[in-house]
């Protein structure tokens, strides 16, 4: 039986080499906590659709966002490029919020009050940058993005990055409303989903975009096609199918328990489904690369009455610590990569694009991104991928995150603060939920750490606060 195995995976893994026509599609959804799924420990929310999806391929569980917040995350996505390198470190004003305009080096933020300045934000992802639906372009793929794109206003769209079409794409970073016509309740200049015009009072938004992406493959079914599936749930504002929201009222909870939220994050589970069963009635499951992740974890927002729950790890969306940055993630392809492994090699956004890039056999440029090709981890699950991940955020942000930069380096991880506070320093493989800061009691693997961040900042160009006055 054992040598069956290897033999199988021998042939999975020479198959994954071999040069061929498929189809991509990126399920990027907005604000999905690592417990959020059955998987990952979720005891309320049902997932079984994103559940398969994971028992068909490969369920990462040491997998981050390059940010703990949207905007980078979908800037490093797209060009495979830490946040710190493109200058997008927070998340991006839209229009109606008052917009934002291109950072240069010498912007910053005074923050009347504080003792330090902070670098501005890049308020769009330039033109410049190489995003991958125009890399897959000289492919001869057709683009389609869905969803949240969060990267700028007008002129930096997705149509102007590469993608063939574009629904619901702008400047937002959340929808108006998740009910047909998604609009707010009063009026408000610029806040409406582009390309996304009414169909059904009352249709739900993911319902819709879940349409629209089965539309597209059926369209494209004898043409490759790259599908950047961008859900805005399960973002605010937390809203749900009314009768799926009574079926979790009537559900015991666990240490999650918000039925609004449990029917939002079912609501995104059925559509993957509805996807996933066109490639299945199309013909097209085994040709098709599907990837499923998140840009940062869930949001927990009110402690008294809490959106989501991300233990067993730390915190949530907007922190350093692992409840903010550690997210669900998923690979399939039938034939090409083994069903049922689960691997625990710390993978981040930026390696998306080279592992989609080795896939096609371009080894140009590859180098030049900040991420590495995972297919050799998918085709061994013990290898171990050796480097260090790193996160720059360099603002304030409410009345207690101040501008940080991390590195995870094997099982250790360093948090370093600008302003000043104290570090941190945890041991992730024995205590994942960081709960022990161990800064003072190994000063050695503190300083080794640091070391390495410092030199990661300098090689990105890095902006990094500065002293007021």
């Amino acid at each position: 039986m054992f040598l069956v195995m290897v033999l199988s995976m021998r042939a999975v893994c020479f198959a994954q080499k071999a040069k061929e026509e498929f189809n991509i599609i990126l399920i990027h959804v907005d604000d999905l906590g690592w417990a959020d799924i059955g998987l990952l420990g979720s005891d309320f929310y049902e997932t079984p659709n994103i559940d398969r999806l994971a028992a068909e391929g490969i369920l990462f569980t040491n997998s981050y966002a390059a940010a703990a917040i949207c905007s980078p995350t979908r800037a490093a996505l797209l060009t495979g490029k830490y946040p710190a390198r493109t200058g997008i470190t927070d998340w991006i004003r839209a229009k109606f919020q008052g917009g934002s305009e291109m950072a240069l080096p010498s912007d910053y933020e005074e923050n009347q009050g504080k003792e330090w300045r902070t670098p501005k934000n890049q308020g769009f992802l330039p033109l410049e940058e190489i995003t991958l639906a125009e890399r897959l372009l000289r492919y001869g793929y057709t683009n389609l993005h869905i969803g949240k794109w969060h990267l700028g206003e007008e002129g930096h769209f997705p149509e102007d990055q590469g993608f063939h079409i574009n629904i619901g794409g702008n400047d937002l970073g959340q929808p108006p409303s998740y009910f047909d016509p998604y609009l707010p309740e009063k009026p408000i200049e610029n806040y409406h989903l582009n390309n996304l015009p009414a169909r059904k009072t009352g249709e739900f938004l993911i319902d819709r975009e879940g349409d629209e992406v089965v539309a597209f493959i059926q369209n494209q079914r004898d043409k490759k096609f790259f599908i950047h599936w961008a859900p805005y749930a399960v973002h605010t504002p937390i809203m749900g199918k009314a009768e799926i929201i009574a079926k979790y009222q009537q559900k015991e909870k666990g240490k999650q328990g918000n039925p609004v939220y449990a029917a939002l994050v079912e609501s995104l589970d059925q559509n993957v489904g509805k996807v996933m069963a066109e490639l299945d009635r199309l013909g097209l499951r085994d040709n098709t690369l599907v990837i499923f992740t998140s840009d940062n974890g869930g949001l927990i927002g009110n402690p008294t009455q809490p959106i989501t729950d991300n233990s067993p790890l730390r915190s949530q969306k907007g922190y350093p610590y692992e409840g903010g940055i550690r997210v669900p993630t998923i690979v399939r392809w039938p034939g090409k990569i083994a069903a049922g492994q689960v691997n625990k090699n710390p993978i981040i956004t930026m390696d998306w694009i080279p592992t989609i890039l080795g896939y096609l056999g371009e080894e140009s440029n590859i180098e030049a991104l900040d991420g590495v090709s995972l297919v050799s981890a998918f085709c061994n699950p013990d290898q171990t991928i050796p480097r260090d991940l790193f996160w720059h955020f360099p603002h304030y942000r409410g009345a207690d995150v101040v501008p940080y930069a991390i590195v995870r380096s094997k099982d250790f991880k360093l948090i370093h603060y600008f302003d000043g506070s104290k570090s941190e320093l945890f041991d992730l493989k024995n205590d994942p939920g960081e709960s022990l800061n161990r800064i003072d009691s190994d000063p050695a693997t503190a300083g080794f750490l640091l070391k390495k961040l410092e030199k990661w900042l300098e090689e990105t160009n890095a902006r990094v606060p500065i002293k007021a006055g």
